[in-house]
């Protein structure tokens, strides 16, 4: 049986000693549950922080609340924010993070499916947004997979420039 994406994860932040903490609102806390299935993810998971009330993402997370109150909690800028928040708030040098409207309701007129998801690093900030189909527990599914995906590609990112700093050729990801 292949290895999941989060075991590859655990494996490829243990190797280079790095870290990644998580804060999340539309998966309640089911990032952190994809890290936490993986024996040894305790040496790379800092932490989680649940932040389904937008108050929460400005008081615990540092989000700003003229962004939250302009735009929501369904925001790119918002997702960037909630990762950096993470991050900082936990020590990690990785941190990620989802928003967005799982359903089956739109919410303040952002439909259900619209969800974006974000990875903080030391280097560089990425957000994605998704436009997802199905139910509430397939759209929070989707959106785990696609937040450990956009780790994934920082993180072979940061192998790239690393190689290229040492001029080695960068490792091969099948």
């Amino acid at each position: 049986m292949a290895p999941t994406l989060a075991a590859d994860l655990v494996d490829r932040l243990t190797s280079s000693g790095q870290t990644v903490a998580v804060a999340e609102s539309l998966t309640g806390g089911l990032v952190a549950a994809a890290f936490t299935d993986v024996p040894g993810a305790s040496l790379v998971l800092r932490g989680g922080v649940v932040s389904y009330a937008t108050d929460l993402k400005a008081q615990v997370l540092g989000v700003d609340e003229a962004l939250l109150a302009r735009a929501g909690s369904v925001d790119a800028e918002v997702a960037e924010q909630m990762a950096g928040g993470a991050r900082s708030l936990m020590g990690a040098t990785y941190g990620l993070s989802t928003t967005g409207v799982a359903g089956p309701d739109p919410v303040d007129g952002k439909p259900v499916g619209l969800v974006y998801v974000a990875v903080v690093g030391p280097a560089a900030s990425r957000v994605r947004a998704l436009g997802l189909a199905g139910d509430r527990s397939a759209i929070r599914a989707q959106s785990v997979q696609a937040v450990l995906a956009l780790l994934a590609e920082q993180l072979d990112v940061a192998e790239e420039l690393a190689a290229q700093a040492r001029e080695e050729p960068p490792p091969v990801r099948g």
